[in-house]
C-alpha cells in the first residue's frame, strides 16, 4: 500500500483536539496501530508523525518518545523532525487552523490589517489558541492565490480577497462548532 494510500486511509478528523481525553496509555496504543501501518515503509518517520499530529492535534512528548522507540530512530532526530517542519506542533492546537497569508501579495494587498483584525476578533497571537481550542492562528508565506490576495486558510477552504470588514462574517460559521472536548 502506497504510504499516501496508507495517510489517507489513517487520518480522522477527532483529531485536532480529543488527545486530552486519552491516557498516555490510549495514546501509546493508538500510536502502536499507526506504526504497524507503516511497518515496513522506507522513511516513514514523516508520515507516522503526520498521522499521529492528525489524529491527536499535536505531538505530546510521549507520543514522540512512542515514536523514536517503535522506528528505532534517537528521540533527538524525532525531535529535530518536528522543530524544524512548521508543520508539527508539540502544543495543542484549536479544531480550527486559521492561517493568514502574509507573502509579498498578500502583505502589500492589505494581509497584514487581516491578521490584525483576526487578532482582536479571537483575542490570540500568532501561534496561539483560543482557550475553548476552536481556533488556532498561524501565518503562511504563500498559498498560491496571490492574484486574490489577500488569502485567509482556515482549515481546507480558501477565502480570497479578505477585507479586515468580513472577518468576523468568514470566523462565525466555524465558531458554531463544538469547542474540544466535547464532540462526542
Amino acid at each position: 500500500m502506497a504510504v499516501d494510500a496508507q495517510l489517507d486511509h489513517k487520518e480522522t478528523d477527532q483529531g485536532a483536539c480529543c488527545s486530552d481525553q486519552l491516557s498516555e496509555e490510549e495514546m501509546a496504543n493508538r500510536i502502536d496501530e499507526i506504526i504497524d501501518t507503516f511497518s515496513g515503509v522506507k522513511g516513514a518517520l514523516i508520515p507516522v508523525l503526520q498521522t499521529a499530529q492528525n489524529l491527536f492535534g499535536y505531538l505530546p512528548e510521549p507520543v514522540l518518545k512512542k515514536v523514536s522507540f517503535r522506528l528505532n530512530i534517537p528521540y533527538s532526530e524525532v525531535a529535530g523532525v518536528v522543530s524544524f517542519y512548521s508543520y508539527f506542533s508539540t502544543i495543542p492546537r484549536g479544531k480550527n487552523i486559521v492561517r493568514v497569508c502574509l507573502g509579498t501579495a498578500c502583505y502589500v494587498r492589505g494581509g497584514k490589517e487581516v491578521l490584525q483584525a483576526i487578532q482582536d476578533h479571537l483575542g490570540i497571537e500568532v501561534g496561539g489558541t483560543t482557550e475553548d481550542r476552536v481556533f488556532s492562528l498561524e501565518i503562511g508565506r504563500c498559498f498560491g492565490a496571490c492574484g486574490l490576495a489577500p488569502v485567509v486558510m482556515i482549515n481546507d477552504h480558501v477565502y480570497q480577497r479578505v477585507k479586515p470588514s468580513k472577518v468576523k462574517d468568514i470566523l462565525v460559521p466555524y465558531s458554531v462548532s463544538e469547542p474540544c472536548g466535547e464532540e462526542e
